[in-house]
């Protein structure tokens, strides 16, 4: 089984219809995952740095893992059927003992957000990242549309 793995980056977040375009990719190749409207938000909040009054449910996970001394060191999104993408975090707990290790199932989006906001590494299974249809030239025009915009 191939388990070779790819460093990815969040490239760019564009609101659709149904939700928002989460543009991820490296130099070579942009993919898309389509989020819904709310953890789109989140990712660019987390993308621009943006303080919350009150937290959000990723803040309090984030929070939860401060309190129990864990800490995500990864995520992968390691499979995609019909579009549907999955991923998996990777928890490390230390203590005076022993390191746990703990890996989770957890949607592509909710695993971006947490992995901005922890500054933790993005990674994609190459299989997955082999399959996906090249963005980059998309990305490409929504970004010049949107400094246009600004203009």
């Amino acid at each position: 089984m191939n388990t070779s793995v790819i460093p990815i980056s969040v490239k760019g977040v564009m609101p659709t219809v149904n939700g928002c375009a989460i543009f991820l990719g490296n130099d070579d190749k942009v993919f898309v995952i389509y989020v819904d409207h709310s953890v789109g938000n989140a990712i660019s909040m987390a993308l621009n740095g943006v303080k919350k009054e009150r937290p959000l449910t990723h803040d309090l996970i984030s929070s939860m893992l401060v309190g129990l001394e864990a800490k995500i060191t990864r995520i992968i999104i390691n499979d995609v059927e019909e579009s549907t993408f999955f991923a998996r975090i990777f928890l490390e707990m230390s203590n005076e003992v022993d390191t746990k290790i703990i890996e989770l199932d957890a949607r592509p989006s909710d695993s971006i957000v947490l992995s901005l906001q922890n500054n933790v590494p993005i990674f994609v299974a190459e299989k997955v990242f082999n399959t996906t249809e090249d963005m980059s030239s998309i990305l490409e025009r929504v970004l010049k549309q949107q400094d246009e915009e600004k203009e």
